[in-house]
């Protein structure tokens, strides 16, 4: 529980810091294509941020491997997601652009363990 809400602490500074950095260090530098794209990086990472504030939460109310493992897979998503996109936006490698839809599917399956693990607590 702890290290979800550190996880998601440091998230939510970076992503805070990251969007700062887009609007004020990165407008003129790169596209207005790539900057949507940066854009959308720090918006994920945010409401995943959100998600892992969450689970943490509902952690001080019940163990369950469901809400671990959705944590989890929360933070890889931004790892893989976002932080893909970070690198994609300015260098334009549509290698790192290829990882993105992974990132977007361990979302997915974070938020059903989420759902599974709510619905178990009601």
């Amino acid at each position: 529980m702890k290290l979800i809400f550190l996880l998601a602490v440091i998230n939510g500074f970076l992503a805070v810091a990251l969007g700062a950095f887009g609007a004020h260090g990165l407008e003129g530098k790169i596209t207005e294509k790539a900057l949507k794209t940066w854009e959308k990086a720090v918006t994920y990472q945010m409401f995943h941020t959100g998600a892992l504030l969450a689970v943490g939460i509902l952690m001080m109310k019940t163990q369950s491997g469901l809400l671990t493992g959705a944590g989890w897979l929360f933070f890889i998503g931004i790892v893989l997601f976002s932080g893909s996109l970070y690198i994609y936006a300015p260098t334009g490698i549509k290698a790192l652009a290829m990882i993105t839809p992974f990132g977007g599917l361990t979302f997915l399956v974070g938020w059903v363990l989420l759902g599974i693990a709510v619905t178990r607590m009601l």
